[in-house]
Formats: C-alpha cells, structure tokens, sequence
C-alpha cells in the first residue's frame, strides 16, 4: 500500500500514543498511514472479547495478550518500515517521568479516566511538549489542543463533581438499581476485599451487647472456619440481620415497601453442589483478572438475568474464589470493571440487595455497564476523532498556531454540521495546575487526620501520586522507595494525627505546600478552620476551592443569530443512563458563547474537517460535552465558558 510522501513537519516526528483501545486501533492506523516514522505506544490493559467489534487491529487470537504490543504488530504488517515502540505499563509508572516526556514532538491521549488524563497533562506541562486530546462516547467525541502558556490546560477548567446519594439512602432504603450497585461495590466488596480497618455502615452492632455473634467483627473470617461457612455468614449478615436491624425502626417504612432479610438456609441448600463447572476452570489462564465464578459453575451468559438462587450462589462461589484463588489481593483490592470476578460479586451481591427491597433485577452485561461507567463506544465515532487528532497533530508540529481547533463532534446535525470547531482558549489564570493559583480548604483541624487530607484531598481531588507536603520548612509526610526506615515510621505516625497535632501544627491560616515530584506540580493549600460540615452536601467533611465558576451565559434575543450546535440527548444524572460508574456521569452544559464560533464557511481547507462548508446558522446556544473516551468508560465533565473570562488565540 503506496503513500505520498509524509509532510517535511512529519518527517522527523516522535510521537507518543497514550492508550490502544478504540481511539487508539484508529489512532495508530492514521498516523502510520500519514507517514509518522517513530510511534511510541503505552497501555497497560490486555485484549477481551469485548473489545473485537471496534478495535479493528485485534482478533479472537489476541485475547489476553497486551494492546500495545498487538497494535504494533499489526500496523507493521502493512507499513513494515516505521517504528513503533511498545509499552505494556502504567502511564503512571515512575519509569515514564517527565525526562521520558520530553524526548517526544507531540503526545496524543486516547485514555479512558480521569486520573491518567490528569496525570498526562501535568507530565506534558512540566516537560513543555504539546498534548492533544481525545474522546468518545457513543456518537459524541471531541479533540482539544493544549501548549503550555498558549492554550488552556486540560485542568483549567474545574469538572463538575460527581454525582451522589445521601449514604443513608444507599445504605437503607435503596429505591433504584444503582443504589444497590454502588453499596455492593462501594461499602461491601471494599469491606471484604479492601482494607478491613475502614468504616463503613456495613458492621451493624446488635443492640445486645452480649451477643457474641454481633459484637465481634463479622468481617473477620474465624480461626479454622471454612470458605463456605464464612460466605453464608457474610451473606446472612449482610442480606438477612442488617435488614432485620433496618426494619425495627418503624417510622422509616411508614410510607415505604419494607424490605424482606434474605438468609441463606432459605435459599441454598446446606452445602452447595457445583454442577456444569469445577474450579479449575475458574482460572483456565494466569491471568488473576480472569478468574470466574460463572465459568466454575458452568454458567455462561452475561445477559441472562439470573435468579436469587443463582446469584447466591455466584456469590459465595465469587468469595470463595477470591479466598482461593487470590488470597494475596485480599486486603488491598479496589474494585475494576475489568476484573471478571470482582463483576461477578458485585452483581450477585446488588441483585441479592434489589431482591430484598424489591427493585427488578439485572443481568451481568447491564450490572458492568451501571458498576463500570460503560457507555458503548461506535467504531465510527472513533475514526472521524482518531482523524482529527492527526489533523491537529499535524497543525502543532507545523506550529500552525492560528489553525488550532478543538473540534465537537455530534450526534445529529445543526444545519448540516456534524463537526463543531471552536477555536481554543487561552490559560486559565485561576488554574492551580498550569497558572499555580492558591486553593483553599475548609476543614476541621481538631477532628480531620493527616491521612484524611491525603486521601480525600492530595489524591482523590488534585491526582497526585506521590504527594509530598510541607508547612513552612517542616516537611509532614513524603512517599518514595528511598526513604530511610525511621522516617517511613514518622510519616505513617503522622497520618494518624488530627492537622492541629501534628509535629507542625495545621491550624486556621496555615499554608501547606504539597508537591507531585514525578508529574514537578507544586500547589499551594491555605487552610480555614470549619467547625461543622453539612453530611448530605458535603460528605467528606472538607471543601476544597480554588476559582469561582464564571456565571451561565445569558440568554440571547431571540432573534440573535449565531452558529448553535444542537447535541444528542444530554446524560443528567446517574439514574437517567443507569451505566455509571460511581455515579460519576455528570452532565457538561459548556457554553460556548456566539462570539467564540466560527461558521464552517469560515474555515480553510488545512482546518481539515473533512465536511462540506457550509454555513451553518441557529438561535440555539449550543451544549457540548467534555467527554472521557474511548474504551467504554466515559466521565461526561465540563467547564464554564463565559466570554468574559476567556479569550481566543490570535
């Protein structure tokens, strides 16, 4: 297969591909087919099933063996004279450090989460190499442009949190599916295959204190007891007793269905009898994520629905594989949608829970999609995004910076477009990312630990990985493989403590330093005594700001006239798409004000959007959603676009 000769900017190009999945099959195939010499490739996922009807560059053969290496020797195939470089790791890895980052002319994302993409950007902003970023969901994908001092960061503009349930709701009187999902995920199988030690509502004491049975922690499997025996306690515990505790507070089901306790004797017979499957052929491979109570009882639809008798029994049959198969996980495991098993407890034990509350019941496949965030990619959707990603590509390498996009692409069309341009913006000088803007943190000094600010804060909330905070010159806690043992052993001791007690005191008015050495982020926390936090509004106990989102735009006359995009039905809320994961489908709703278009009329041919140029004029403001990608997991998130507080490049 002949090619013109690349362009003089692609000639000497060394690009690098984060993800091999749907974007990344597409992706890879265009930039060897452009002419782009030297590819580097990193993903850390293996090939499923799953994953055969878009991502073109795989076959039934490939199914466990790594993406990144499949996709290279496939492209090579028909253009045997690039060279693609392979990574079967973490993006995350210390081994891909900025130093790793600079070597590269581009960096083109295709990720699936929020974290990694997080993590990318910074590598990009501390390395200075231009990143270009993609996704998709469904029919919708967008490719944004981002150079450091230029264009606006990925993190410039703040994402909407994610939706949530009052925990009393999950953990009493669940109404929906979901509800059960999240509790089966969230609460029990972190109790049981994560860190025992956390709290959660799912140890319910007796009101008897000298019940033995309900004093002692029923999560503690006994000295000597068998799986099974285990698995029914477990099961009766959580699906019979708690129920029981739940229904002896009458005011709740006042004008509520009550609920029935589901023990396991009323169920299962004493001692279950797999028929039609044995446990060796739960772990046929090597490959832990792979373990299966489906397959060790011989079941194998993942659409059928099955029954209260069935999900029993994959549940004690997940738990004792887990017991079995992969006792050395048990402890420090979170769940993956990924992980065959971990989908399987969780269905099971969330159509346990809807049966009990009398919510219908779901099968395998709809259970993946609620636990896992998974909204069906289209094969489509990622080439025309995998095609514009090499167009901006292109257009950075030539330093065409006057033609940059970021380009939406739609589902039905607006005057016949189907692609929207829009050109980007500049930095966000309120980022704390790409602009370092002081945060601020509420929080109760007296009460919160070290630990909880580590965790809530330095990395579920800002995504860093290898956190080092400092007050003043005092330095309260590091990570690293370097540390001396008596300095491990104060950082540990330090996290235990409440902020006012620390070594260094943290109190109203404080200022931390917290820095990521590996992604070289550095951001400055000022800290603001709070006394009380609303448990509904604000559940983890603290508030974390940094810039006040711009107001909404406003209405326009009815008779302005500007190049309004009209989207597909926009995801509101978790319970509208139940195919979230942890409830963190959240609606975009940017605005991009008329002012900010460009009618396609308008654009040159080097914008290269492939459609006809058509003029395309509505009174519609238009919605775009700031989506997550590719391989079936998507966080629909947005930022705010008031004219005011930002303006185009020139």
């Amino acid at each position: 297969m002949d090619s013109p000769p690349p362009l003089s900017a692609i000639k000497d190009a060394k690009v690098l591909m984060v993800g091999a999945g749907g974007i990344g099959c597409e992706l890879l195939k265009t930039l060897a087919l452009s002419g782009f010499p030297d590819i580097h490739i990193i993903d850390m996922d293996t090939i499923e099933v799953s994953n055969l009807n878009r991502q073109f560059l795989f076959r039934q053969k490939h199914v466990g063996q790594s993406k990144a290496k499949v996709a290279r020797e496939a492209v090579l195939r028909f253009r045997p004279n690039i060279s693609i470089t392979p990574y079967h790791a973490n993006v995350k890895d210390p081994d891909f450090n900025v130093d790793f980052f600079k070597q590269f002319s581009v960096v083109l994302n295709g990720l699936d989460n929020l974290d990694a993409r997080r993590h990318v950007n910074r590598l990009c902003l501390a390395a200075d190499v231009p990143l270009v970023e993609s996704g998709t969901t469904g029919f919708l994908g967008q490719v944004t442009v981002h150079l450091k001092g230029k264009t606006e960061c990925y993190e410039c503009q703040p994402k909407p949190a994610p939706k949530s349930y009052p925990v009393c709701t999950i953990t009493s009187t669940p109404s929906k599916f979901v509800h059960c999902i999240v509790w089966a995920k969230d609460l029990l199988f972190a109790k049981l295959f994560g860190d025992k030690a956390q709290d959660n509502d799912l140890n319910v004491r007796s009101g008897n204190a000298s019940t033995s049975d309900h004093t002692e922690d029923v999560f503690e499997r006994r000295k000597d007891e068998d799986i099974e025996e285990y698995g029914r306690r477990i099961y009766d515990h959580v699906f019979g007793y708690n129920i029981e505790v739940a229904l002896a507070n009458e005011e709740t089901w006042k004008n509520r269905s009550k609920p029935r306790p589901i023990y396991s004797k009323d169920v299962l017979p004493e001692r279950l009898i797999k028929q039609n499957g044995n446990m060796d052929s739960a772990s046929a491979t090597d490959n832990p994520s792979s373990v299966s109570a489906m397959a060790s009882l011989g079941m194998k639809n993942p659409q059928e629905i099955w029954s209260l008798m069935e999900n029993s029994k994959i549940f004690l049959e997940a738990l004792k594989l887990f017991f079995g198969k992969r006792k050395k996980e048990v402890g420090n495991l979170s769940f993956d949608k990924d992980d065959q098993l971990a989908v399987e407890f969780v269905t099971s034990a969330a159509n346990i829970r809807a049966s009990s509350f009398g919510i219908p019941l779901h099968s395998l496949f709809e259970s993946k999609g609620i636990a896992g965030n998974i909204v069906h990619a289209v094969a489509t959707t990622n080439a025309i995004i995998a095609g514009l990603i090499v167009i901006e590509a292109i257009k950075v390498l030539q330093k065409d910076a006057r033609s940059y996009r970021m380009t939406y692409c739609l589902e039905h069309p607006s005057k016949k477009m189907l692609l929207m341009p829009v050109e980007p913006y500049e930095p966000n000088k309120s980022c704390y990312v790409c602009s370092e803007t002081p945060l601020s943190l509420e929080i109760n000094t007296h009460r919160s630990t070290l630990r909880e600010f580590v965790d809530k804060i330095v990395k579920a909330k800002l995504g860093m990985n290898l956190p080092l905070i400092m007050h003043g010159s005092a330095l309260l806690y590091e990570v690293g493989d370097d540390l001396e043992e008596d300095m491990v052993t104060n950082y540990a001791a330090n996290l235990e403590k409440v902020l006012s007690e620390l070594p260094s005191p943290v109190t109203s008015g404080t200022l931390l330093t917290v820095e990521d050495l590996q992604q070289e982020l550095t951001c400055n926390i000022s800290i603001k005594h709070r006394e009380e936090f609303d448990e509904e509004k604000e559940p983890d106990g603290m508030v974390l700001s940094g810039w006040t989102p711009a107001p909404a735009v406003e209405k326009k006359d009815e008779n302005h006239v500007d190049n309004g995009v009209g989207t597909s039905k926009n995801i509101t809320n978790a319970e509208q798409v139940e195919t979230n994961e942890d409830l963190e489908i959240v609606p975009a709703d940017i605005e991009i004000p008329a002012e900010k278009k460009r009618k396609l009329s308008e654009i040159s041919n080097n914008d290269g959007l492939g459609t006809s140029r058509v003029a395309a004029k509505t009174n519609n403001h238009s919605k775009v959603q700031d989506l997550d990608d590719d391989d079936d997991v998507v966080f629909i998130s947005g930022g705010d676009s008031d004219p005011s507080k930002k303006r185009k490049l020139h």
